[in-house]
């Protein structure tokens, strides 16, 4: 969805949240050039998220929109595969296996030694022209910001992932945390309310759960190709139950977030406590 109309008064609160995602943006940039620090590196992948998602639904489709967009998405995956490596160090840290092969310390080298070799790659990929470009692209999509009378929040509804009726698969899983991030960075724009506020929070809790999961389904992927099945390592069969376990867990509060909002938007003043017959007919077809 693209809006053209007049710029909203400047104090408008929806015109200052979207100021305020491009001013956060050019701090992180800042912050990122000067050190790739994991929680750097963290930050502006969430931002450059936000960004992405304000300029593709309310900015203008121009050619500006359309660079600044590709460059932000080959710098947030870059960013994003050290962090994800990161969060997965973190885990199979702590994580209690039998070590009969040692491939839990094996894993754990593969993995420091690719999150070494991708920070590099990072860093590389922050030079001078780079980074001029970016911050040049970013000041003129902030200013051509075209809100008008937009509703976030009711676009925000409209964005919301949709899991169907049948059982959700571990790819269906993910595109809905996609679409929820989404409607989570419009609704973060919207005026505060309850419900702004309820949409916030049942999304972000869901979208952690399947993040969650998702780290551990890939941490078990790289444990699959370094040592084989579950017959064959100790560590890939507990990572495999986790990540099952984990499955089940997101897709449940992806249906109760989901649950509330709805129950929410349609009877504002009920506390959103009690699943609807519906959406648990919903989660046990999901997690079959």
């Amino acid at each position: 969805m693209h809006v053209n109309g007049s710029r909203p008064p400047v104090g408008s609160p929806v015109e200052e949240r979207s100021r305020s995602v491009f001013q956060r943006m050019s701090r992180q940039v800042r912050k990122l050039v000067k050190s790739t620090e994991i929680d750097n590196v963290h930050k502006f992948r969430t931002q450059s998220r936000r960004v992405e998602t304000l300029i593709s639904e309310l900015g203008p489709d121009n050619g500006n929109q359309k660079k600044l967009l590709k460059l932000l998405s080959k710098l947030r995956k870059k960013a994003g595969r050290v962090r994800d490596l990161d969060v997965q160090i973190a885990f199979l840290k702590n994580l209690k296996v039998p070590e009969r092969n040692s491939h839990r310390a094996q894993l754990l080298s593969f993995l420091t030694d690719e999150q070494a070799r991708r920070a590099k790659k990072l860093e590389k990929s922050l030079d001078s022209e780079t980074i001029n470009e970016l911050r040049k692209r970013l000041r003129r999509a902030n200013s051509e910001m075209r809100l008008g009378d937009v509703d976030p929040l009711k676009l925000a509804y409209k964005r919301l992932p949709d899991p169907g009726r049948g059982p959700l698969n571990e790819k269906m899983l993910h595109a809905c945390r996609i679409e929820a991030k989404r409607a989570r960075y419009l609704a973060e724009l919207a005026p505060e309310s309850d419900e702004s506020k309820l949409f916030v929070e049942e999304l972000k809790r869901a979208q952690d759960a399947i993040g969650e999961w998702h780290d551990i389904l890939k941490l078990k992927e790289a444990a699959e190709q370094q040592f084989g099945g579950v017959h064959d390592s100790a560590l890939v069969a507990a990572l495999q139950n986790i990540s099952r376990a984990r499955f089940r867990s997101a897709v449940t509060d992806l249906f109760s977030a989901l649950s509330a909002m709805m129950r929410h938007k349609e009877s504002p003043a009920e506390t959103p406590q009690r699943k609807t017959p519906a959406t648990e007919t919903a989660q046990r077809a999901a997690v079959a």
